[in-house]
């Protein structure tokens, strides 16, 4: 990609922090924006503080970005409580479509990367009250019934960023990239649970075993956003996942691997069984790549990362 102004909402998660990273390599001058600081400084990137859902974004819209990243957004268990209902509204829906309303008065905006999720498409696809024989590769065109508030919110959010393309800004390229099972450093994911627990000495929990997942390693969906970016074929929905199907077992013993004194606590099953992954032939046909990090080496970061945390 060309040197531009890029914004990228959530810049101090996960996702966030590997990607500002990568922006900051490519020589891009980018405004980060999130209600947490960053720990550290990155050349070319300037990190404001900033609640998105109820603060002024006169300084995005200042900014005249070129390219936008939207990351920001509230997560919780795909079994969510209560308790998320109003932090979805606020987080999720609220803000998102504060950012479709900044996408519409930015007048030199070319590209709107948005981190939408898998959870979108129809759960009767992958999920079961008994164990599947194979997993299930979801692809673009899969049937979509969102599986809950998140997944709602991020169809919604997909919705009006084509909205504004087809009705108000023809020149502007929304990107709804569906991502999966993301983990990384310093993240709340349940590897990263698993391996401060597993540090710490904790039991660690675990619930429906025999479930998979597409576990992706941030820092991958980080390069797989640029790269959506930079193509200028890349329009609408598109997968990003590892594109492998691996078993909590699995990960756990990747965890072990690492703590062979780990100690795991098996709750059973406690909600239908999940067996998904992504089907990335339309990722790869557009950027010519795949995701390289595999579990095991990703988990291998993960506890490097976190041994040097205080417990």
């Amino acid at each position: 990609m060309k040197s531009s102004r890029v914004l990228v909402t959530g810049g101090a998660g996960v996702i966030g922090r590997e990607l500002l990273a990568l922006l900051s390599n490519a020589g891009e001058t980018v405004l980060s924006v999130d209600k947490n600081p960053l720990q550290q400084d990155i050349p070319g990137v300037t990190h404001i503080v900033k609640n998105l859902s109820t603060d002024s974004l006169a300084e995005l819209e200042e900014f005249a970005p070129e390219t936008i990243y939207h990351l920001a957004a509230a997560f919780e268990r795909s079994k969510e409580s209560p308790e998320f209902f109003p932090v979805n509204w606020h987080d999720n829906v609220l803000l998102s479509h504060r950012m479709a309303e900044l996408a519409r008065k930015v007048s030199g905006l070319k590209i709107f990367v948005f981190a939408s999720s898998y959870l979108i498409y129809s759960p009767a696809l992958y999920m079961s009250s008994s164990l599947p024989d194979e997993t299930v590769y979801l692809n673009e065109e899969d049937r979509v019934s969102p599986r809950n508030l998140t997944g709602a919110a991020k169809y919604y959010t997909e919705t009006q960023l084509d909205f504004v393309r087809r009705n108000e800004k023809p020149s502007m390229r929304p990107v709804h990239a569906r991502i999966y099972r993301v983990y990384g450093r310093g993240s709340r994911d349940v590897v990263s649970g698993w391996i401060r627990d597993a540090l710490g000495g904790r039991e660690l929990e675990i619930y429906n075993a025999e479930n998979r997942f597409d576990y992706i390693y941030a820092g991958d969906v980080a390069e797989g956003l640029m790269r959506l970016a930079a193509c200028p074929e890349a329009c609408g929905v598109v997968n990003l996942g590892s594109g492998a199907s691996r078993g909590v077992k699995e990960v756990m013993d990747a965890v072990t691997g690492f703590l062979p004194g780990a100690r795991f606590k098996n709750l059973g099953v406690t909600e239908d069984f999940e067996q998904s992954a992504a089907d990335m032939t339309r990722f790869k046909k557009l950027t010519g790549w795949m995701p390289p990090t595999t579990l095991e080496e990703g988990i291998r970061r993960v506890f490097e990362y976190e041994s040097r945390r205080p417990l």
